[in-house]
């Protein structure tokens, strides 16, 4: 078990495939740093409606408190959040479409001689149709 895990996202209207990060992270660690991005970071990358982070805060908090672990919410502005800074992360819990931006994470910290994290990586889970889980899809 890891001793700090990281996850992050914009985690809007929370899905099974949010809900499989999140149960995943907090299975795998003693605690959970969750980076949620914040309005303006959010609003660059997704289409459609984007809920406002005080409402997807509320959301996450409701869902995750039943984990009964330690855990910290943190608003991010831009992809790294606190992962290619902090020292006292160990592990990162990615999906199958954000890997590439962990090795990225993983990249930077070696560059700044922090240790590498392990990542841990969650299937997509697949609507009716077999396409990813997505609020960013109509």
């Amino acid at each position: 078990m890891f001793k700090k895990t990281v996850v992050g996202g914009t985690f809007d209207r929370l899905h099974e495939g949010h809900r499989t990060l999140l149960k995943t992270a907090f299975e795998n660690s003693g605690g959970v740093v969750i980076g949620l991005t914040s309005d303006e970071f959010a609003e660059r990358f997704k289409t459609g409606r984007i809920s406002p982070y005080t409402d997807r805060r509320k959301a996450l908090e409701s869902y995750i408190k039943g984990f009964g672990k330690l855990y910290e919410i943190t608003e991010i502005h831009d992809i790294y959040g606190i992962a290619t800074i902090d020292p006292a992360l160990d592990s990162i819990v990615v999906s199958d479409e954000t890997l590439l931006r962990a090795e990225e994470i993983n990249t930077i910290r070696f560059k700044k001689n922090l240790p590498r994290l392990t990542i841990i990586v969650v299937p997509l889970v697949l609507d009716s149709r077999g396409k990813p889980l997505s609020n960013s899809r109509g």
